[in-house]
């Protein structure tokens, strides 16, 4: 089978507010008629805590501990669970719901995008495979998006290893999801409500066994360019794709500050639940 040529974009590391608004901005170029796939790599400066579409913040989230860590909330257009974004490779897909061979379900998207997922992680010598969780409900319970995995997401050694959320808009999907290369558990938690001193710590030791990082999983220091280049081509061979290269504008490079800055900056739409 002939192979499709995708985009691909490393726009490097950013705040919060501008990834949300330039996958955001990628998904609108979809809607417009750019039918092309888009792959993107991207990470975070300051770390940001991504808090999903439809989660409540009130009683869930604790913004003045995360502030305490130079952690900036910003709330994603995907569902699912707060998810703490610092030492990782983050990546998006924006592609129309319409390619060859993409199936119509959410849970079946999942499971085509992960390929690229998964054939990254074995490129680093890990052998991953995709997560069919028991229970349809996880997650119910718990503000925190990598304590369970949830359908096709990444598993090594029975611990999640990456995380994915997904939204469709006219005709386009953006699914985005993050791999990290360590985690700060006590930052983690420190941006999340508990009743209580020992709650919080139960589910500290609870997060500890349900997800794991790169270097644990690895046991040895990882760069980030080397997650890169593992992933790049994980995608590439896990879609039967050709990757080409994608420069924003200037104009559109504005654009997409102006978004970041007018949504993505503002409590009105961070702390919209």
């Amino acid at each position: 089978m002939s192979k499709q040529e995708w985009y691909f974009i490393d726009s490097g590391i950013h705040s919060p507010a501008y990834n949300m608004a330039l996958d955001e901005y990628l998904l609108e170029c979809g809607e417009k008629g750019r039918t092309k796939p888009v792959l993107r790599f991207y990470g975070w400066d300051p770390p940001g805590l991504s808090i999903g579409y439809f989660q409540k913040t009130t009683g869930r989230i604790d913004f003045d501990g995360a502030t305490a860590h130079g952690i900036a909330c910003v709330r994603r257009l995907t569902g699912g669970l707060a998810v703490l974004h610092d030492d990782e490779l983050t990546y998006s897909v924006v592609i129309p719901e319409d390619y060859p061979d993409m199936p119509h379900s959410v849970v079946g998207a999942y499971r085509v995008l992960s390929r690229g997922l998964l054939e990254g992680f074995r490129a680093l010598g890990l052998d991953a495979d995709l997560a069919i969780p028991e229970d349809k409900r996880v997650g119910a319970h718990s503000p925190v998006c990598f304590e369970e995995a949830s359908w096709y997401e990444l598993i090594v050694a029975g611990r999640k290893a990456a995380g994915s959320a997904q939204t469709r808009q006219r005709g386009m999907i953006l699914q985005h999801g993050s791999i990290p290369i360590r985690v700060n558990t006590d930052q983690l938690f420190d941006c999340f409500s508990y009743a209580n001193p020992r709650l919080k710590e139960r589910a500290k030791r609870a997060f500890t066994g349900k997800a794991a990082a790169l270097e644990e999983l690895l046991g040895r220091k990882v760069a980030l360019e080397e997650v890169k280049t593992a992933f790049y081509h994980g995608f590439e061979k896990g879609l039967n794709i050709n990757l080409r290269q994608l420069v924003l504008t200037d104009e559109e490079e504005q654009m997409v500050r102006e978004r970041a800055k007018n949504k993505y900056e503002t409590d009105a739409w961070n702390r919209s639940r």
